[in-house]
């Protein structure tokens, strides 16, 4: 049993990091031998498709985008989502929750041209705000379905102790179950992040030139005649290894943020 669990895991392990691999391997290919079936992990590695996409500069500018609007818009969906979170785990608001969830229901597409034409009419298209706005639409439901079960799981009688010593019921969440809670917290805003970062779509319609995100940046290098498949996996291998080093780092902080709250004690 103990080996079957070991075959398992090894091939899963492989089957979602062989793409990384070769994407990585890509990144130091000529265009010609990316697309050449017979070379495979043994060749003459170049360093020219890094120097062609950093010389470029755009890979940059959206890494730089991707950041500050990952950054603004996840720590906005904690201030509003948390608390929201604590209310409906604390007060059985869950009918208030499951509106929120739709949210993540619906799909993002069908509201593409509604906030295009609301954002067009408010002059705030190709603007960091809309682009923050927008992912929050994904960022704030998402902390508020990992935190309600986490403060689910939190004992009440702590908060409950804390208000007969004279706290509010906002002042118990702060002094007291928002610092328990914080594993989650950081788990959720992790999570948050990494889909603000990998958020495609609304950034290619609501961005410019200058407020383009680093998946908007990738696709550019996709074109009608060609594509330049060495440029563009040394570009995604940049916009990756933050992500892959965050979660070497963090993994134990997630693993123990998204177990927190599984079980009521």
């Amino acid at each position: 049993m103990k080996l079957l669990r070991t075959v398992v895991i090894v091939v899963v392990a492989l089957v979602f990091a062989l793409p990384i691999v070769w994407m990585f391997a890509a990144a130091f290919k000529t265009n010609v031998q990316v697309t050449d079936p017979t070379v495979g992990l043994l060749f003459t590695p170049t360093l020219d498709n890094f120097g062609n996409v950093l010389a470029d500069g755009e890979i940059l500018t959206g890494l730089r985008n991707s950041l500050l609007v990952g950054v603004v818009s996840t720590v906005l969906s904690a201030v509003i989502a948390v608390p929201a979170a604590w209310a409906v785990g604390r007060f059985g608001m869950h009918r208030t929750g499951s509106l929120v969830l739709v949210a993540r229901i619906v799909p993002a597409v069908s509201l593409l041209v509604p906030w295009y034409y609301l954002f067009a009419q408010a002059g705030l298209v190709g603007s960091y705000v809309v682009l923050i706005l927008s992912h929050m639409f994904v960022s704030v439901p998402l902390i508020l379905w990992i935190m309600i079960g986490f403060f689910e799981g939190l004992p009440v009688e702590l908060e409950e102790a804390a208000r007969t010593d004279g706290l509010t019921a906002f002042g118990a969440f702060r002094r007291i179950a928002l610092p328990l809670a914080t594993p989650g917290t950081a788990t959720a805003s992790v999570l948050a992040f990494v889909a603000s970062w990998n958020n495609f779509m609304f950034a290619l319609i609501f961005s410019n030139e200058e407020t383009q995100t680093a998946p908007v940046t990738l696709f550019n290098f996709i074109s009608y005649a060609s594509t330049d498949w060495g440029g563009l996996m040394a570009a995604a291998s940049l916009m990756t290894v933050p992500v892959v080093i965050a979660a070497i780092f963090g993994q134990k902080y997630l693993v123990a943020g998204l177990t927190a709250g599984a079980t009521k004690g």
